[in-house]
């Protein structure tokens, strides 16, 4: 007797084909094991015993479709969420970037989180930028721009409330003093708030380089973390051009732990205290453009020099 196959072992491929005939979805991009998951926790949901009874399920209901395509935008996220990168970027990349800016220097530190899913990232660099800032004379302004397609995740970033899961690797003097407690809940303090514009942008549109609300690009630092492994391995080095496109020479550019391998092939990012997933861009430019045509090179002169970075086990030992 001929035994149906299970959901997870069939390709992709008519999944791709569905939603882009059916419903005029393009999920082309992901990569084959993550749309098999994706598709087999669908079928879970639905009650699908094979692949192409969900195949059938998913041609015929447009509200499935949009939820399979929902499912593929992973918001999962927490603050401080990797340690070491956090320490790394606490006491040694935001200090050498914020002493470049202020007068006579760098007009700006700018930040972008690519990716930012529900905000955890970018508020957990804000926090770390308003207390830099605390224990300069003269601290030289900052912009983080955050950005996602999803709007859901957006709405959820701009509102600014987590459950106790979320915030629990945030130090106790910085929920006193960036978040407000009702019940369970933590919400983002007003002083917080003004430091992060949250706006929606595709990180696979192919018209820019960066977002059209960093007018510029130019970026000092660059998140994009849990976010290459979704994709093909040719969508992840778009990606992974457009960043490096949009970083100004000397910035940095931090990636998710399990993505560290697939960055440190670039020859222009090199690893700045491996393993963490830290890369700093070199400060020659590869010929690679500018956001929207923008002349990067006059800003060369402000670039800090790059960090003589101790071992991640010292780093380790100061948290």
């Amino acid at each position: 007797m001929k035994r149906n196959p299970s959901p997870g072992s069939r390709p992709p491929e008519a999944l791709v084909q569905i939603m882009a005939q059916r419903h005029g979805l393009d999920i082309s991009a992901y990569e084959a094991s993550f749309l098999r998951q994706a598709r087999d926790r669908r079928c879970a949901e639905t009650g699908s015993q094979t692949a192409e009874a969900y195949g059938d399920c998913l041609a015929g209901s447009r509200a499935e479709a949009e939820a399979f395509y929902q499912s593929l935008h992973v918001g999962y996220s927490e603050f401080f969420r990797n340690p070491i990168t956090f320490a790394l970027l606490e006491q040694q990349v935001l200090p050498a970037l914020s002493a470049a800016t202020g007068p006579a220097r760098r007009s700006e530190l700018r930040v972008w989180s690519a990716g930012c899913a529900a905000g955890h990232e970018a508020w957990s660099v804000a926090i770390l930028l308003a207390e830099l800032a605390g224990t300069r004379a003269d601290p030289g302004p900052f912009r983080i721009i955050a950005t996602d397609i999803s709007a859901p995740a957006l709405a959820a970033a701009r509102l600014g409330v987590y459950d106790q899961a979320a915030v629990q690797n945030v130090r106790l003097k910085h929920l006193r003093d960036y978040f407000s407690v009702a019940g369970a809940s933590y919400t983002v303090a007003p002083r917080l708030r003004a430091l992060v514009d949250f706006s929606s942008y595709d990180l696979l549109d192919e018209r820019s380089v960066c977002p059209p609300v960093s007018l510029y690009g130019d970026f000092d630092l660059i998140l994009c973390c849990n976010v290459l492994f979704y994709y093909r391995a040719e969508i992840r080095q778009r990606i992974l051009d457009k960043v490096c496109a949009a970083l100004a020479p000397g910035g940095y550019f931090v990636t998710g732990e399990a993505e560290r391998e697939i960055v440190a092939r670039r020859e222009e990012l090199r690893a700045l205290a491996p393993p963490a997933a830290v890369f700093q861009k070199q400060k020659h430019n590869h010929g690679l453009p500018g956001c929207h045509g923008y002349e990067k090179s006059k800003w060369d002169r402000f670039r800090p020099p790059s960090l003589s970075v101790p071992s991640v086990s010292s780093v380790v030992k100061t948290l």
